[in-house]
């Protein structure tokens, strides 16, 4: 039996949908907040921070303005640079085995650009993605969902890619919403942080590598 993909290209979300990175965020996000007057967040409380541009999340979730916000990032992302992108990450189960035989895989993340890129080489897979697709450096230029899934489908075009029957599989309702915005059907992973009612609007919803999977890769005869 041979598989094959019913979608030409496979989009994935980074935070929550490959990768759980929340140990190092909880960390970093405590000093920040704390750094400017704020209690640190719970690990329950990070469903509130986890996937969408942390500049807007500064401001959603603590009031700030946007220039405020700007200077949160900008320690945060210190911080990161300090710990280095790849600490205490680590990938869901069953996600290398999954992402990497599935045609046309691109990443598209609204992490900055820098931190997907030196994730998916970390983890041995840069070299099988068509594209590694995330926020610009200022997270304001490039950074929503929908913005990036846009550029990532791009890049893909580019490339010589069919981009005629993607699919963008991710964990918030950011993924949803974005992938809407450019009329990609989104299967919804339920791993990551998020609350139930965020996987209304997706085409699917799965608990396990093994129900994606059963939904990616079809079994053909040869």
């Amino acid at each position: 039996m041979t598989p094959r993909s019913p979608f030409s290209c496979i989009l994935w979300d980074v935070d929550g949908t490959l990768v759980d990175a929340s140990v190092g965020i909880l960390r970093r996000l405590g000093t920040t907040l704390q750094h400017f007057g704020h209690p640190a967040p719970t690990r329950a409380e990070l469903v509130h921070w986890i996937g969408p541009p942390m500049h807007e999340s500064f401001q959603r979730q603590l009031g700030m303005t946007p220039e405020q916000a700007t200077e949160a990032v900008t320690f945060y992302r210190t911080l990161g640079r300090a710990d280095g992108y790849t600490a205490d990450v680590r990938l869901y189960p069953g996600m290398a085995e999954l992402a990497v035989p599935c045609g046309m895989p691109a990443a598209a993340s609204s992490k900055p650009e820098v931190q997907v890129v030196a994730l998916m080489e970390h983890f041995g897979l840069a070299e099988h993605m068509t594209a590694v697709t995330g926020a610009t450096s200022d997270e304001k230029t490039l950074a929503g969902k929908a913005a990036v899934v846009a550029e990532a489908l791009r890049r893909m075009a580019a490339a010589g890619v069919d981009v005629s029957r993607p699919v963008l599989i991710g964990d918030r309702h950011h993924d949803v919403d974005g992938g809407a915005v450019n009329d990609v059907p989104v299967i919804f992973v339920r791993w990551g942080f998020s609350w139930p009612h965020e996987a209304d609007g997706a085409q699917a919803a799965v608990d396990d590598a093994d129900q994606l999977r059963a939904l990616l890769l079809v079994d053909d005869a040869v």
